[in-house]
Protein backbone atom coordinates (compact mmCIF):
# COMPACT_ATOMS: atom_id res chain seq x y z
CA UNK A 1 0.00 0.00 0.00
CA UNK A 2 1.27 3.46 -0.82
CA UNK A 3 0.18 6.88 0.41
CA UNK A 4 0.04 9.76 -2.05
CA UNK A 5 -0.68 13.37 -0.98
CA UNK A 6 -3.58 15.14 -2.71
CA UNK A 7 -1.97 18.38 -3.95
CA UNK A 8 -5.24 20.37 -4.08
CA UNK A 9 -6.19 19.60 -0.45
CA UNK A 10 -3.51 20.06 2.23
CA UNK A 11 -3.43 17.04 4.53
CA UNK A 12 -5.53 14.78 2.27
CA UNK A 13 -4.07 11.47 1.06
CA UNK A 14 -4.94 8.67 -1.32
CA UNK A 15 -4.06 5.20 -0.04
CA UNK A 16 -3.54 2.85 -2.96
CA UNK A 17 -3.49 -0.87 -2.19
CA UNK A 18 -1.50 -3.51 -4.00
CA UNK A 19 -4.04 -6.25 -4.64
CA UNK A 20 -3.10 -9.88 -5.16
CA UNK A 21 -5.04 -11.12 -8.19
CA UNK A 22 -5.50 -14.64 -9.50
CA UNK A 23 -8.21 -16.72 -11.23
CA UNK A 24 -10.40 -16.51 -8.09
CA UNK A 25 -10.48 -12.71 -8.03
CA UNK A 26 -8.39 -10.56 -5.72
CA UNK A 27 -7.28 -10.03 -2.15
CA UNK A 28 -6.39 -6.52 -1.03
CA UNK A 29 -5.36 -4.85 2.21
CA UNK A 30 -7.64 -1.83 2.60
CA UNK A 31 -6.10 -0.39 5.77
CA UNK A 32 -2.50 -0.51 6.97
CA UNK A 33 -1.81 1.05 10.34
CA UNK A 34 1.90 1.61 9.60
CA UNK A 35 1.27 3.30 6.24
CA UNK A 36 -1.37 5.58 7.77
CA UNK A 37 0.97 6.49 10.64
CA UNK A 38 3.85 7.15 8.20
CA UNK A 39 2.02 10.24 6.86
CA UNK A 40 1.22 11.64 10.30
CA UNK A 41 -2.33 10.32 10.75
CA UNK A 42 -3.08 8.62 14.06
CA UNK A 43 -4.43 5.18 13.08
CA UNK A 44 -5.82 4.72 16.60
CA UNK A 45 -7.79 7.96 16.28
CA UNK A 46 -10.59 6.36 14.29
CA UNK A 47 -13.60 5.50 16.45
CA UNK A 48 -16.34 4.42 14.06
CA UNK A 49 -16.73 2.45 10.83
CA UNK A 50 -19.86 2.94 8.72
CA UNK A 51 -21.09 1.97 5.27
CA UNK A 52 -23.66 3.44 2.90
CA UNK A 53 -25.28 1.81 -0.13
CA UNK A 54 -26.60 4.06 -2.87
CA UNK A 55 -28.44 3.47 -6.12
CA UNK A 56 -27.09 5.02 -9.32
CA UNK A 57 -27.43 8.80 -9.37
CA UNK A 58 -27.86 9.22 -5.61
CA UNK A 59 -26.07 12.32 -4.39
CA UNK A 60 -24.89 12.50 -0.78
CA UNK A 61 -23.43 15.80 0.34
CA UNK A 62 -21.92 18.19 0.70
CA UNK A 63 -21.36 17.48 4.41
CA UNK A 64 -18.98 18.51 7.17
CA UNK A 65 -19.05 18.89 10.94
CA UNK A 66 -18.89 22.06 12.98
CA UNK A 67 -16.71 22.41 16.07
CA UNK A 68 -13.57 20.27 15.84
CA UNK A 69 -14.73 18.86 12.51
CA UNK A 70 -14.42 15.25 11.47
CA UNK A 71 -11.61 13.48 9.65
CA UNK A 72 -12.52 10.40 7.67
CA UNK A 73 -11.09 7.67 5.53
CA UNK A 74 -13.51 6.75 2.72
CA UNK A 75 -13.44 3.94 0.19
CA UNK A 76 -15.88 2.66 -2.41
CA UNK A 77 -15.91 -1.06 -1.68
CA UNK A 78 -18.37 -1.97 -4.45
CA UNK A 79 -19.38 -0.10 -7.60
CA UNK A 80 -18.10 3.40 -8.28
CA UNK A 81 -18.65 6.95 -7.03
CA UNK A 82 -17.67 10.46 -8.07
CA UNK A 83 -16.17 11.76 -4.82
CA UNK A 84 -15.68 15.45 -3.95
CA UNK A 85 -13.66 17.20 -1.24
CA UNK A 86 -13.71 20.96 -0.60
CA UNK A 87 -11.20 22.50 1.82
CA UNK A 88 -13.13 24.85 4.13
CA UNK A 89 -10.38 25.39 6.72
CA UNK A 90 -9.71 29.18 6.71
CA UNK A 91 -6.12 28.70 7.90
CA UNK A 92 -5.30 26.04 5.28
CA UNK A 93 -2.95 26.83 2.36
CA UNK A 94 -5.52 25.13 0.10
CA UNK A 95 -8.59 26.93 1.50
CA UNK A 96 -11.59 26.72 -0.89
CA UNK A 97 -9.77 24.29 -3.21
CA UNK A 98 -11.75 21.34 -4.57
CA UNK A 99 -10.61 17.87 -5.57
CA UNK A 100 -12.55 15.19 -7.46
CA UNK A 101 -11.94 11.46 -7.57
CA UNK A 102 -13.54 8.36 -8.97
CA UNK A 103 -13.39 5.80 -6.18
CA UNK A 104 -14.33 2.24 -7.09
CA UNK A 105 -14.53 -1.29 -5.83
CA UNK A 106 -12.16 -2.19 -8.64
CA UNK A 107 -9.31 0.01 -7.37
CA UNK A 108 -10.11 -0.15 -3.62
CA UNK A 109 -8.31 3.21 -3.19
CA UNK A 110 -9.07 4.99 0.10
CA UNK A 111 -9.21 8.76 0.49
CA UNK A 112 -8.28 10.48 3.75
CA UNK A 113 -10.25 13.71 4.24
CA UNK A 114 -8.96 16.06 6.96
CA UNK A 115 -11.32 17.62 9.51
CA UNK A 116 -12.75 20.90 8.24
CA UNK A 117 -13.24 19.72 4.66
CA UNK A 118 -16.66 19.23 3.11
CA UNK A 119 -17.28 15.87 1.48
CA UNK A 120 -19.86 14.41 -0.86
CA UNK A 121 -20.27 11.84 -3.58
CA UNK A 122 -22.57 10.64 -6.33
CA UNK A 123 -23.15 6.96 -7.10
CA UNK A 124 -22.09 6.12 -10.65
CA UNK A 125 -23.20 2.48 -10.54
CA UNK A 126 -26.10 0.37 -9.36
CA UNK A 127 -25.36 0.00 -6.44
CA UNK A 128 -22.34 1.74 -4.92
CA UNK A 129 -21.14 0.95 -1.40
CA UNK A 130 -18.99 3.51 0.44
CA UNK A 131 -17.18 2.64 3.66
CA UNK A 132 -16.23 5.36 6.14
CA UNK A 133 -13.71 5.24 8.98
CA UNK A 134 -14.38 8.30 11.16
CA UNK A 135 -12.37 9.92 13.96
CA UNK A 136 -15.28 11.19 16.10
CA UNK A 137 -18.56 9.83 17.35
CA UNK A 138 -21.47 11.25 15.38
CA UNK A 139 -23.31 14.19 16.93
CA UNK A 140 -26.27 15.32 14.78
CA UNK A 141 -26.10 18.79 16.40
CA UNK A 142 -22.78 19.35 14.58
CA UNK A 143 -23.99 18.31 11.10
CA UNK A 144 -23.48 20.98 8.43
CA UNK A 145 -24.77 20.63 4.87
CA UNK A 146 -24.04 22.77 1.81
CA UNK A 147 -26.09 22.88 -1.37
CA UNK A 148 -24.71 20.38 -3.87
CA UNK A 149 -25.30 22.87 -6.70
CA UNK A 150 -23.96 26.00 -4.98
CA UNK A 151 -22.51 28.24 -7.73
CA UNK A 152 -19.52 29.15 -5.53
CA UNK A 153 -18.56 25.46 -5.50
CA UNK A 154 -19.46 24.75 -9.16
CA UNK A 155 -19.04 20.99 -8.73
CA UNK A 156 -19.30 19.16 -12.07
CA UNK A 157 -21.57 16.30 -10.91
CA UNK A 158 -21.48 13.70 -13.69
CA UNK A 159 -25.17 12.69 -13.52
CA UNK A 160 -28.41 14.48 -12.78
CA UNK A 161 -29.18 13.82 -9.09
CA UNK A 162 -31.57 10.86 -8.91
CA UNK A 163 -32.25 11.00 -5.17
CA UNK A 164 -31.13 13.09 -2.20
CA UNK A 165 -32.02 13.21 1.45
CA UNK A 166 -34.41 15.92 2.59
CA UNK A 167 -31.47 17.39 4.53
CA UNK A 168 -29.45 17.75 1.32
CA UNK A 169 -32.43 19.16 -0.62
CA UNK A 170 -32.83 21.90 2.05
CA UNK A 171 -29.10 22.60 2.44
CA UNK A 172 -28.09 26.26 2.53
CA UNK A 173 -25.56 27.97 0.28
CA UNK A 174 -21.87 27.77 1.05
CA UNK A 175 -21.85 31.32 2.43
CA UNK A 176 -24.80 30.60 4.75
CA UNK A 177 -23.37 27.26 5.89
CA UNK A 178 -19.97 28.75 6.74
CA UNK A 179 -21.62 31.13 9.22
CA UNK A 180 -22.48 28.08 11.35
CA UNK A 181 -19.08 26.38 11.22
Amino acid sequence: MKATPVPAIHGAFLFEPTPYTDERGFFSRTFDRDVVASVGIDPDGFVQDSVSRSVKGVLRGMHLRSGAGEAKLVRCSFGAVFDVVVDLRPDSPTYRNKAYFELSGHSQVSLYIPAGCAHGFQALTEPADVSYRIDRAHDPAEDVSIRFDDPDLAIPWPLPPALMSSRDKRAPSLAEALKGV
